[in-house]
């Protein structure tokens, strides 16, 4: 088993059409590359505390998704697509020198990885999906009233044409924060408002785009997702969170997709822990993540 690091974060910035995609790495600069996309409403700092614990041979890179932490926003009318943060994992991909890399998604992090990698297999060497299916499957009933939803509230927003955010003291937001995501440590509520608040007068502000809540328009259907998940072409590793999306009401609405995954030799596992158990708890998370990585990346690719 590999060591894990200690070492300095270092920060990151790859340019692109409407501002920059901002982030944070660790590691050589020659190691094995593995890109950490956060989920929903999260920025990059919802790795801090697993990286350190992972194998030293690897270079980690953890993105503010567009809209989100240190990240630009993207231009007023442009929706935040699926389909666009795929295209931003590209534009970084691209700004990295990067052909060939890992990626490891936590929530809406991991559907990004999924959709990703069912788009550009040939650059994806394994996956790890925390807390996550890598597809959110919407029932064909419910497809219209989604996507409808979205655009109305992105149309609704765009005739507003300014908002004001709202000001909080630290210790508002951090109640804020809490309460949309009550399995939150204090540890995890400080390290995620760290990139996720904006100092201004009389306050702070949270840096994240209100635009990002808005309901998702891309949607697919359990047909549609898994033969999208017949095109990924890397190992994976699946971590459940037993109070997460581990719960049995939960996997049951994914089992095929989830069966998807262990026909094909894929890992499927669960550990004690609610949704941020990465953050929460890294340590239940580590060990997991740090053998598939050794065996599905880095020992593969050490000299014969």
């Amino acid at each position: 088993m590999s060591s894990s690091m200690n070492q300095e974060v270092s920060e990151l910035c790859v340019p692109v059409p409407w501002g920059e995609i901002r982030g944070k790495s660790w590691g050589p600069d020659e190691g094995y590359p593995v890109l950490c996309l956060h989920g929903w409403a999260d920025n990059s700092g919802s790795f801090d505390f697993l990286i350190p614990l992972l194998p030293k041979e690897c270079r980690y890179v953890a993105m503010d998704l567009v809209g989100h932490g240190f990240s630009s926003h993207r231009a007023p009318g442009v929706p935040y697509l699926l389909s666009e943060y795929v295209a931003d994992v590209r534009r970084v991909a691209e700004g990295l020198r990067w052909t060939k890399f890992s990626i490891m998604g936590h929530s809406m992090g991991g559907d990004i990885a999924g959709m990703f990698s069912t788009l550009y297999p040939e650059m994806v060497d394994a996956i790890v999906l925390l807390d996550i299916y890598g597809f959110n499957v919407t029932h064909p009933c419910d497809l219209a009233t989604s996507m409808r939803q979205g655009m109305d509230e992105m149309l609704q927003f765009d005739r507003m044409m300014s908002y004001n955010h709202k000001i909080y003291t630290f210790e508002k937001a951090k109640e804020r924060l809490l309460a949309a995501n009550q399995g939150l440590s204090e540890r995890s509520l400080h390290i995620l408002l760290k990139r996720g608040l904006t100092p201004v007068e009389g306050g702070f502000v949270f840096s994240r785009d209100l635009r990002v809540n808005f309901k998702h328009m891309d949607r697919f259907s359990l047909e549609h997702c898994l033969q999208m998940q017949l095109k990924i072409q890397a190992s994976v590793l699946i971590v459940l969170a037993d109070s997460g999306f581990g719960t049995p009401s939960k996997q049951q609405k994914a089992s095929e997709l989830l069966q998807g995954y262990k026909d094909r030799n894929h890992t499927v596992a669960t550990v004690p822990g609610d949704h941020h158990v990465h953050l929460n708890n890294p340590e239940v998370v580590a060990p997991l993540v740090s053998d598939f990585l050794q065996r599905k990346v880095i020992s593969r690719q050490l000299p014969a």
